[in-house]
């Protein structure tokens, strides 16, 4: 598939690198041409302006500062149904609270500058260092990435992507849900921040219920 990118940062270096490992086209887009050509030639990829990756790409990674990322919708042009990959994480350092405080999620704002796209939170719960892993797997097992939509196509087109990046797509429900996800990004990078390891806090999922495996 052809995938554009908002922002030409480490974010958007590291997940394009597998999706150009795996076949995909993909252009990165910047404001800055000198970013963009820096970050598409590491990567094998293409390089334009934010426009420019808005028309070529049918899949939008917004790999931004949560803080950029509506008004770069918004002059980016139409977006019409393109699935736009949010990964953008509105926290506040150092209480690691949420900028978005408690109103709608930065996934929902976003979904509302450019209602005619898909929007999907994924991707926003990994530092993009743990993104240039090939794969990113630990003890064995396969990295778990959950994704909020309310489009199935675009949900499924989500997951792709995530098994293209060696890792494996979690139902996380629908994009009412983006703001637990990103809620859940400012707990965990708090207590990874203060030195403790928030894998420690849920037990194995055989006995998470009582005993039984959960399935979701």
């Amino acid at each position: 598939m052809r995938i554009g990118t908002f922002g030409a940062g480490n974010m958007a270096e590291a997940l394009t690198a597998h999706w150009v490992r795996a076949g995909h086209e993909v252009m990165i887009g910047a404001r800055s041409p000198e970013k963009a050509r820096a970050a598409a030639g590491r990567v094998g990829a293409r390089a334009g302006g934010l426009r420019e990756a808005a028309r070529f790409g049918e899949v939008i990674l917004l790999a931004l500062p949560h803080d950029a990322a509506v008004a770069t919708v918004r002059a980016a042009g139409p977006l019409d149904g393109r699935v736009l990959v949010d990964c953008t994480n509105p926290i506040v350092p150092p209480a690691f609270t949420l900028a978005t405080g408690h109103g709608p999620a930065a996934a929902e704002r976003i979904a509302a500058a450019a209602p005619a796209a898909h929007v999907v939170k994924a991707f926003n719960l990994c530092h993009e260092g743990i993104w240039r892993m090939t794969p990113p797997v630990f003890d064995g097992r396969p990295l778990g990435v959950p994704v909020c939509g309310d489009d199935p196509g675009a949900v499924a087109t989500a997951g792709r992507l995530v098994r293209d990046a060696g890792a494996v797509p979690l139902p996380g429900g629908g994009l009412a849900r983006a703001g637990l996800l990103e809620a859940t990004a400012a707990f965990v990078i708090g207590l990874w921040f203060a030195g403790a390891d928030p894998a420690a806090m849920l037990p194995p999922v055989e006995i998470a219920m009582g005993g039984e495996p959960h399935v979701v």
